[in-house]
């Protein structure tokens, strides 16, 4: 089933999320509803809280940037492979000269700033069987990592941005919350949801 996406200006996105564990209720369908409401809205992460659900999982499958050119046939391979699940994870080691890369998010449809993020991280985590695993990871696969991390953290990309990129988006940020912007995906807006 497709979700509807939270918008920007919903607290549940600057909420930090709860652990769980595997007797979460209807654990399975929420998986698959996650995968099927990224896949709808065209993205390469998602996180619980983006769907409503203040709890630490998300969701990573960067094959959609294995068709970047630029890129080495071995880095477009694992790229196109990597697809994983995320709970209770817990970044424990960030490292490298920051680097910044244009990004967007589900929630934030129609803004794309650059941020700047460590080349390679160390993560602890649990996948959807709850085993546990402690992996190294680098470039785009930590970067898209790290962007769904922190919205598990109760972080937005555009709360790294400078105060000035923030002034100049204000009044878009602000439009996304009371719902005027077209998208093509479900989404649930913080104004909308007011007026009921």
């Amino acid at each position: 089933m497709i979700l509807p996406i939270v918008a920007y200006g919903d607290p549940v996105l600057k909420k930090k999320a709860t652990d769980i564990n595997k007797d979460y209720p209807q654990f399975d369908d929420l998986l698959k509803n996650m995968f099927e409401t990224m896949y709808n809205a065209y993205g390469v992460g998602l996180a619980a809280p983006q769907i409503g659900l203040p709890i630490r999982i998300f969701l990573v499958d960067t094959s959609p940037f294995s068709e970047d050119e630029d890129l080495t046939d071995e880095e477009q391979r694992e790229l196109k492979e990597f697809k994983r699940v995320f709970i209770n994870a817990k970044i424990i080691h960030e490292e490298g000269d920051e680097w910044a890369f244009n990004e967007g998010c589900l929630s934030i449809p129609d803004v794309r700033e650059d941020v700047f993020r460590k080349p390679t991280i160390t993560i602890e985590y649990l996948d959807e069987n709850f085993k546990p695993h402690t992996e190294t990871f680098n470039g785009l696969i930590a970067r898209v990592i790290q962007h769904e991390y922190d919205h598990i953290e109760g972080i937005l990309f555009t709360d790294k941005l400078s105060s000035f990129k923030k002034r100049l988006i204000k009044g878009r940020l602000s439009n996304i919350s009371k719902g005027k912007i077209n998208v093509d995906y479900r989404m649930r807006f913080p104004e909308q949801k007011k007026k009921r």
